[in-house]
């Protein structure tokens, strides 16, 4: 039977986290950030070309139920909460904030750095445009379909990648 002193300690390791070494910790933060990086400079970049080369307003059909428009959206993803302001903000840095906090505990959960990268890329894309232009540039439209962009996109595949992460198969 395990004395007091080894309870605490499995106690303390459940609630404190695995030990992970610093090398892992980082490879698994930089595979993240990398993630992110990619997506806030394809997001931006695109941005960059619907604003230049498309009118506020204007609809170009890029394929048989897929148009380009431009559209300046004050919401969250697909137009939702629009006009939400500092309330949208203040729970976009709580959920990031949970997620980060979430991935330092369990860095060696694998593929998580996967949707970590593409949640923070998507809304530091959208965050950027609100500071820069107010409101964000959307211009994906599909029928039926709120216009969306590249950061919209992100967020909601790594919704799903993230749920696939933490419901997928555990080792051990």
């Amino acid at each position: 039977m395990p004395s007091q002193a080894e309870r605490g300690q499995a106690s303390m390791s459940v609630h404190a986290g695995p030990e992970v070494s610093p090398r892992t910790r980082s490879i698994a933060f930089a595979r993240a950030a990398a993630v992110a990086v990619i997506v806030v400079i394809l997001d931006q970049v695109s941005k960059h070309a619907v604003r230049a080369d498309i009118s506020v307003g204007q609809v170009t059909t890029v394929l048989p139920g897929v148009r380009l428009v431009h559209v300046r959206n004050n919401g969250v993803a697909f137009g939702f909460f629009s006009g939400g302001g500092a309330l949208v903000l203040v729970l976009t840095l709580v959920a990031l904030s949970v997620l980060i906090g979430y991935f330092a505990w369990r860095p060696t959960r694998p593929w998580l750095w996967l949707p970590t990268g593409m949640l923070v890329g998507g809304a530091l894309g959208n965050l950027i445009d609100r500071i820069a232009n107010g409101s964000v540039t959307d211009f994906i439209k599909l029928p039926l379909w709120p216009a969306f962009n590249l950061a919209d996109m992100s967020i909601t595949f790594g919704v799903i990648a993230l749920l696939l992460v933490l419901e997928g198969k555990r080792k051990g």
